[in-house]
């Protein structure tokens, strides 16, 4: 197992050099930069000339080293984040692009861990159930709830949570907190509170997924239960609880242990779309705008934060997978 683990850590590396170059590409594509839309701004707002705007955006640009060549640009970043944990600056926050991520990060992993391990437990189990129970009621309201979750967006979701819990049971809603504890010191009406609204982002980023590995492993478990092994095990007088959750389900959800290293970044993703209409102080707000002014440095860390997330994510996905099934740590 630790020389899979190694074997597997070494494939990392060169895979993080290719993302992280191809994320720098793909912000770096449209035209102009942030500096760019400053020195409009300053043209059309502060009552510059054209020529001192655009000599103040080039003293900036050589400040920050985007005057240098685009391989060089990237080298210098790629070479301050691993030598010096420095991301770049900010030039929208006006801080270090560290900052602004670690500031906001607690929150985006919180609310997409819990959404994560909530839907896959529900959807496990929910899934088993209808899988041993095919074509019951349960079964049918489970597929119908999954189809529906699976079909309507995350976004949507929200807006209506925020709709009902705002007109119909007159609650506070948007963000973390009520406004009379944002800047409150920790406390357990703060903690209340915080768990009163924690709850809506969880719901809204988890029902995809749930409905997800729920589809998943009920599939899954169908294929398994109509193999001869399961027959067999049948034949030997084990009882249907041993047959079903330790032989096939041990196999049906394998796939799904394979599909969880691809659902981390996904989950992250949809925290990002939901905390822009629940307004949440994650990084989903910080990435939207970062991609609409340009902010390269902050919008290029973010990129390459999800490409860590989804790398780590299949890390443990195969390790975990190779626990279940040890043939697979000597392929």
């Amino acid at each position: 197992m630790f020389q899979y683990i190694i074997r597997r850590l070494i494939y990392i590396i060169p895979m993080l050099i290719i993302v992280s170059f191809v994320s720098f590409i793909v912000i770096s594509l449209p035209p102009g930069d942030y500096l760019t839309t400053v020195q409009n701004r300053l043209t059309n707002q502060a009552g510059m000339s054209q020529d001192q705007a655009r000599e103040m955006a080039e003293r900036m640009r050589s400040r920050y080293g985007l005057d240098q060549p685009f391989l060089m640009q990237y080298v210098n970043w790629i070479k301050n984040i691993v030598l010096k944990g420095d991301f770049g600056f900010s030039f929208q926050y006006n801080r270090p692009v560290s900052e602004v991520i670690w500031s906001r990060l607690g929150y985006t992993f919180l609310i997409a861990l819990s959404a994560h391990i909530i839907s896959v437990l529900i959807g496990v189990v929910v899934g088993i159930y209808s899988a041993t129970h095919q074509y019951s009621f349960g079964d049918n309201i489970a597929t119908v709830f999954a189809f529906i979750g699976l079909s309507i967006p995350n976004f949507f979701f929200a807006i209506v949570i925020m709709y009902f819990l705002s007109f119909k049971l007159d609650m506070h809603v948007g963000g973390l907190f009520s406004s009379e504890y944002v800047f409150a010191p920790w406390n357990w009406a703060k903690f209340v509170d915080f768990m009163q609204h924690f709850w809506v982002p969880v719901f809204v980023v988890g029902i995809a997924g749930t409905a997800q590995n729920m589809r998943i492993m009920r599939g899954n478990l169908l294929d398994e239960l109509q193999k001869q092994y399961v027959q067999t095990a049948r034949a030997k007088g084990l009882t249907e609880r041993v047959v079903i959750y330790k032989h096939a389900v041990r196999n049906a959800i394998q796939p799904l242990v394979m599909y969880l290293g691809m659902s981390l970044p996904f989950l992250i993703q949809g925290a990002i779309v939901s905390s822009i209409v629940l307004q949440l102080p994650t990084t989903g707000p910080a990435f939207y705008n970062a991609l609409l002014s340009q902010d390269m440095y902050l919008a290029g860390s973010f990129l390459l934060m999800l490409a860590v997330t989804l790398v780590i994510g299949n890390l443990i996905a195969d390790i975990l997978l190779a626990q279940i099934d040890p043939r697979v740590r000597y392929d």
